[in-house]
């Protein structure tokens, strides 16, 4: 449609509101402002928030028509008059709108402060409208507070914004505020159906149904990419020209595509990627797509059933529940925080294409948590392990969604794996433990065999072996930092001692710790084959006269002459490796010494 010059007018404003009651999903704030007007209690400011596209400059503007129309009835404008007229065209002379993005300084505020005292040349109040009032300076939002406490009698105010958190506190406080809500989707096909017979064009359902999801609860969106299909579309739109104009894929390419990472097919999801970037669908918007798709079956394995779908139509509700009966309510959280981290990462690289097909393989890596949790649960309650362990009877939903994605391509029957009598080693009962036969261990998944812990002698004779097995049993972390005392010697029957010296303190203090130092004792009483006590000594140091402590001094080694040793091992390495023997010295026992 044009308007009297001949210029095309866009959906968006030809089919604005008009009156309080045709802001769609905005009831509540309409009947508020309406009743404020009938009982005379009209505020000097407001401030209106929200999303874009909900309808807050459309309710100013009404409001504005509301408080000076003269032929209003019942809080009502007619829309005839040359006031209303004016007023819904932006171009009266007493309701004044104000772009805050562009006109933004001291010296605007300061026009306005100016004319703010002028009296309204045709009408009861002078209305001033600023769009985007959170972009004002701080210096501006200082001049502008003074007026907005104490404005003239037949001044009003309405704010415009969507981030009332830039919004300075001393202008919230002076205005009354309106939250204006997303707009339910359901609202938003009723008013693309009315725009689609006024327009005389034949609109699927789908077709509507796609847009009003695109929206994501903006009417102005919507009507924006409505008006951009009927200018691609012809008489007939269908739900193939949105994919086509939006460059996404179709409902049925998602429930494909996730059927096959489900199946774990890894080659058909990649085949189906390709064949959708293939036919023209952006990966931007692909992307979001399977990341609303997966935030879809996260809603359906809630059994959230009244939460709206936002990736597909609701008639596909009882595939996703199928699907979502399979993965498990833990395996899509983590598929989805999977897309979500490949979403930041493509915005800041140009090969997004490669990351969302390692998403994709990522996703269909993923084994069943639900089950993983339930082997865990099984263990802790006491359950033999090779129950907890078998895999679950698959369901015939597994079933039918397994035969309809191998239908394609089937999966090669891989053998199962052999095992050698050798690898089945039963230990025989004792007491009241029964005993699994041959068959059944065959028939297990999984054979877990833990070797017998060798213990060796708790003995000066054999005590390196000892330490040998006990740093064998404490693994890396614990033994390395135990490998750091200057002496281990045995101090008692059951008692071992540990020497650290002062330049190893930190090496002590971890061991010392509660859980590390009980460790250590069970590793050793394991070894030893009865408890062991551990006990940490520190090598004393005196404090010289600065506070200082001073250097360890060496204990003097008593010397022997080579041709006086007489030992058979010296003699044979002596005669091996063809050397000779130089020094002989006596090794002290640090810990008699201490």
């Amino acid at each position: 449609m044009t308007d009297s010059t001949g210029h095309y007018t866009v959906l968006a404003r030809r089919f604005r509101p008009q009156t309080f009651e045709e802001v769609v999903g905005q009831e509540r704030i309409g009947q508020a402002l309406r009743n404020a007007i009938l009982s005379g209690r009209v505020a000097h400011a407001y401030l209106f928030t929200g999303a874009r596209g909900v309808g807050k400059t459309s309710t100013a503007r009404i409001f504005a028509k509301a408080l000076n129309c003269p032929h209003v009835q019942n809080a009502v404008p007619c829309n005839e008059c040359d006031v209303c007229r004016a007023i819904s065209a932006g171009s009266d002379v007493d309701v004044l709108e104000i772009d805050g993005a562009s006109n933004r300084g001291i010296d605007d505020i300061r026009s306005l402060r100016a004319n703010v005292n002028v009296k309204a040349m045709r009408s009861p109040y002078k209305v001033y409208i600023i769009d985007e009032v959170h972009m004002l300076t701080k210096e501006a939002f200082n001049a502008l507070l003074k007026t907005l406490e104490e404005p003239p009698a037949r001044v009003k105010f309405v704010f415009c914004t969507t981030e009332p958190h830039k919004v300075p506190d001393t202008i919230l406080s002076r205005c009354q505020r309106f939250d204006f809500g997303t707009i339910a989707s359901g609202s938003i096909k009723e008013r693309l159906r009315q725009i689609a017979a006024a327009e005389g064009i034949d609109v699927a359902d789908e077709a509507i149904d796609l847009v009003a999801r695109r929206a994501a609860g903006s009417m102005r969106d919507s009507q924006s990419l409505f008006d951009q299909l009927l200018a691609f579309g012809g008489e007939k739109i269908t739900s193939a020209d949105v994919h086509q104009l939006l460059g996404t894929a179709s409902d049925e390419r998602l429930i494909e595509l996730f059927d096959a990472l489900i199946a774990r097919r890894r080659d058909q999801a990649l085949g189906m990627l390709d064949q959708s970037l293939s036919e023209g669908v952006q990966i931007g918007s692909f992307s979001d797509q399977l990341l609303l798709y997966l935030r879809d079956l996260l809603i359906a394995a809630a059994g959230a059933d009244e939460v709206p779908l936002l990736s597909v139509g609701t008639i596909h509700r009882q595939r996703l529940s199928e699907q979502a009966g399979l993965w498990g309510l833990k395996t899509i959280a983590a598929a989805m925080q999977i897309l979500a981290e490949t979403k930041n990462r493509m915005q800041k690289v140009n090969y997004d294409r490669a990351l969302i097909e390692l998403a994709v393989i990522r996703i269909s890596l993923l084994e069943d948590l639900d089950n993983i949790g339930a082997l865990m649960a099984s263990m802790r309650e006491g359950a033999g392990p090779m129950a907890s362990l078998r895999p679950p009877t698959r369901s015939p939903a597994i079933e039918s969604a397994s035969r309809r994605v191998e239908s394609a391509s089937p999966r090669p029957v891989l053998p199962p794996p052999t095992r050698s009598p050798q690898s089945l080693s039963p230990t025989p009962p004792s007491g009241n433990e029964t005993s699994e036969s041959p068959s059944e261990l065959e028939n297990s998944p999984l054979v877990v065999e833990a070797a017998p812990q060798k213990t060796v002698e708790f003995a000066e004779s054999s005590l390196t072996e000892f330490l040998s097995e006990v740093y064998h049993l404490l693994g890396d972390r614990v033994s390395g930092h135990l490998k750091k005392a200057s002496a281990i010697a045995i101090s008692g029957p059951n008692a071992l001692a540990v020497l650290f010296t002062q330049s190893y303190f930190l090496n002590k203090q971890y061991i010392e710790r509660p859980g590390v130092l009980q460790q250590v004792q069970d590793a050793a009483t394991r070894v030893a084959g009865r408890p062991i006590t551990i006990s940490l000594t520190a090598a004393a140091s005196t404090p010289t006269s600065n506070g200082t402590s001073p250097r360890p001094t060496r204990t003097p080694v008593s010397r022997r002459k080579p041709q006086d040793l007489k030992d058979d091992f010296v003699d044979q390495a002596v005669s091996l490796f063809g050397g000779t023997v130089v020094d002989v010295r006596e090794i002290p026992d640090r810990i008699g010494e201490e």
